[in-house]
């Protein structure tokens, strides 16, 4: 979207199964973060240190890039993880954040990298966004030691947002509208190569209605074929969902505010093909977000208000891997977390992040301004 261009995560599929050390491990997790939040900070150990020894918090990891915002985020595991920013940065660690590798594709100083999907610690695809050329897609088979320019969008009508990937071949990209529709870019090869779908599958946009390329998570996905698309900046603020991998779609509203160029859905989560997560609000830091966060259970055709949603401007989502009612919400105010599917929100964490993405090995990642990049520790 051009406001925040000026200024994701999907689903993946990692094969693994799920195993129930994992999800005792998980539960035990947003069971240790809800009483983390129920408990007032000054009822809380004295000794901080000690605190954050015993209950779940985020480390935050020196990447040595104070002058980069990271809104893109890959977490492949505890150990591995991806993060891609301004300046054209892209960086990655395989050893849970206690080095970076700066892996960032020659000549792309100039980029601004929204959103990267990452199959595993040598395979990645990242996002540029902007207007024209400025939207780019690269792919890396080795780490990031070499990097192929597999798309370079050449409408000047065109600003892609986000990418998702089904599985390692499967995956699609998703521009603003152009001609009144939103256009969609699909490969079936890893990102190799891309073709744009036909768009009369796609209802027509309202006036003034894009993507937020906030946080790498306006276009998400759940399974071989289910994607979402968020929506911002118009009357009312939609989730567009395909269930064809972007053939057709249809529009749903969402109890999230509009009406202004900064409000909207922001970023998206599903679990499965059906439950989902929705936050967002007014990006402007001196606006209120009364009404941050939304859910579904009906794959998004109808989505509820959260009764207690998190007190400000949210740009990413994640569920907690191996539980059902668990996720984690983050912007630049704080971090929350639901314990109930998105019922109610309570915020654990004051610092600024704006993605957030966990994987299966229960390895959350969250990254944001001045370079922070962040694991969740018990």
């Amino acid at each position: 979207m051009r406001r925040l261009g000026n200024t994701r995560r999907t689903t993946r599929t990692t094969g693994t199964k799920r195993t129930s050390r994992a999800t005792a491990a998980g539960a035990a997790c947003a069971a240790a973060l809800a009483v983390l939040t129920a408990v007032p900070a000054q009822a809380q150990a004295p000794d901080s240190r000690t605190q954050q020894s015993r209950t779940p918090h985020w480390d935050l990891k020196d990447t040595g890039s104070p002058q980069v915002r990271f809104r893109g985020l890959a977490a492949v595991g505890r150990s591995t993880a991806w993060v891609a920013g301004t300046q054209g940065t892209v960086l990655r660690t395989t050893d849970g954040g206690a080095s970076w590798r700066n892996v960032s594709p020659p000549g792309a100083a100039e980029l601004q990298f929204r959103d990267i999907e990452a199959f595993d610690a040598r395979r990645a695809v990242v996002l540029a966004i902007g207007e024209g050329e400025a939207s780019r897609v690269y792919r890396t088979e080795d780490g990031g030691a070499t990097w192929t320019e597999s798309f370079r969008n050449a409408d000047a009508k065109a600003f892609y947002d986000c990418l998702t990937f089904f599985d390692r071949r499967h995956g699609l990209a998703m521009s603003d509208p152009v001609d009144g529709k939103f256009r969609i870019l699909s490969t079936g090869d890893g990102g190799r190569t891309w073709k744009v779908l036909p768009s009369a599958g796609m209802p027509a946009a309202q006036e003034g209605e894009a993507g937020f390329a906030a946080s790498g998570q306006c276009l998400v996905s759940s399974g071989p074929r289910d994607v979402w698309l968020a929506t911002g900046g118009a009357a009312r603020a939609r989730v567009l969902h395909s269930a064809d991998r972007g053939l057709t779609w249809t529009a749903s509203d969402t109890p999230i505010p509009a009406g202004d160029p900064a409000r909207g859905v922001f970023a998206l989560a599903f679990r499965d093909r059906t439950h989902g997560l929705a936050v967002g609000g007014d990006f402007n830091a001196d606006q209120p977000s009364p009404k941050a966060a939304a859910r579904t259970g009906d794959g998004g055709r109808a989505w509820q208000p959260a009764a207690e949603p998190p007190p400000a401007y949210r740009s990413g989502v994640a569920w907690l891997p191996h539980s059902r009612t668990a996720a984690l919400a983050v912007g630049p105010t704080g971090t929350d977390l639901t314990t109930d599917g998105g019922r109610t929100w309570r915020t654990f964490d004051t610092g600024s992040y704006d993605t957030v993405d966990c994987a299966s090995d229960l390895g959350c990642w969250a990254a944001g301004e001045k370079g922070r990049v962040a694991r969740l520790e018990n």
